[in-house]
């Protein structure tokens, strides 16, 4: 198969896995699940934790310049990974402030540990989390399952590897 029709077939599988996504949210009630309840949410009320990432698998399924595309996004690129954490596993400490994401969780549960909530956060399979300016936060497997994520994301620096 040549280089080209596998980065076709690779986009429209992406593509079709962001419609699949798009369609569950559309479908879901207004309320994500999983959020922080009203008033347990505090800016900056989690301090910072220096947490390496441990049984965390990020793999880059595709992305896309978004400076050629119509709205000329100078030094943006669309992302889209999928991130498997062993069970004991930790996504490292990271901000959204200049990285806005959506985290779909499609199998097993996780725990969030977010700058902007006094409570920890429990994600299940099918939860949907919006991930913006004013959050930063740290993850954790603390069940015996495997946990997929699904992220998409914009993302300015090309040498920005956090989770």
């Amino acid at each position: 198969m040549s280089t080209s029709n596998l980065t076709s077939r690779t986009l429209w599988q992406v593509l079709a896995l962001a419609g699949i996504i798009a369609s569950a949210v559309a479908s879901a009630s207004t309320a994500f699940a999983g959020e922080c309840p009203a008033d347990k949410m505090k800016p900056n009320v989690r301090d910072m934790v220096d947490y390496k990432p441990v049984g965390v698998t990020d793999v880059a399924l595709g992305s896309i310049d978004l400076e050629k595309q119509p709205a000329h996004l100078k030094d943006r690129e669309l992302r889209f990974r999928k991130l498997t954490i062993e069970p004991g596993g930790i996504v490292p400490w990271h901000s959204h402030d200049d990285r806005p994401a959506l985290i779909y969780v499609q199998q097993g549960e996780i725990v969030e540990y977010a700058s902007n909530c006094a409570e920890p956060i429990l994600h299940k399979a099918g939860d949907i989390r919006p991930e913006i300016f004013g959050t930063s936060h740290w993850w954790k497997n603390l069940g015996t399952q495997t946990v997929i994520l699904y992220v998409g994301d914009v993302r300015k620096d090309p040498h920005d590897h956090n989770m």
